[in-house]
């Protein structure tokens, strides 16, 4: 019987609760999901960015209680150390946690510009220049950790915090056909092939269309 409950929202809409969700499934953490509906208005902001909550992810497990993304992650590394979700090389996971609190805390006009839709495809959508800026920042950070680590994934030939936190990057990419380098769009499809992901994704398909404003062209 699972320990764990892991707090998250929309599946198709919900950047941040995927990237909690993935980093228990790549510790694989036992848990169970409480999801909250996109109609609660809370949840409602926070996908619009609207609101700083941070309702979700949240994690709850052996009496304690985890929140913010990052904080989820550091928590399975501590439980779960043979997961591997950070590098096990000093420098390298220095570099691990760089990128990822650069994630956490950037890339601001890319979110806003390209909210996280899986079920939505909005070819020859528009780039704004902030926008673009994220994203090269983003293709150099990718470019470097796979030639640094040498792949598949960001740090080597595991999946870890870094790849979880990215994960929803990889499906704005996908629905807003943003143009990326080859080594880049094989970085993609590597993280979309994870078991994992295709589970997230066809849940995300199955879930009912309930945030309107989230559906449009913008």
């Amino acid at each position: 019987m699972a320990t764990a409950v892991l707090t998250i929202s929309s599946k198709n809409y919900g950047a941040w609760a995927l990237r909690g969700w993935l980093m228990a499934k790549l510790a694989r953490l036992d848990f169970t999901e409480h999801v909250i509906s996109p109609d609660d208005p809370d949840m409602k902001a926070e996908m619009l960015l609207l609101s700083a909550s941070v309702r979700v992810p949240a994690l709850e497990h052996d009496g304690v209680h985890v929140w913010d993304t990052l904080a989820i992650g550091e928590y399975l590394n501590e439980i779960k150390p043979k997961a591997g979700l950070l590098p096990a090389d000093r420098a390298a996971r220095a570099h691990c946690r760089s990128v990822c609190g650069e994630m956490h805390s950037g890339f601001s006009a890319m979110r806003s510009s390209l909210p996280m839709n899986i079920k939505a495809h909005f070819p020859g959508f528009k780039l704004w220049s902030r926008a673009q800026a994220d994203i090269d920042r983003i293709e150099a950070i990718w470019t470097e950790c796979l030639s640094t680590y040498g792949g598949p994934y960001l740090f080597g030939a595991k999946p870890c915090i870094a790849d979880a936190m990215f994960a929803p990057v990889v499906t704005r990419f996908i629905t807003y056909e943003v143009a990326l380098d080859p080594v880049c769009v094989a970085y993609c499809d590597t993280i979309m092939d994870l078991p994992a992901m295709k589970e997230w994704v066809a849940a995300a398909e199955a879930e009912p269309d309930e945030i309107d404003e989230l559906d449009a062209e913008f």
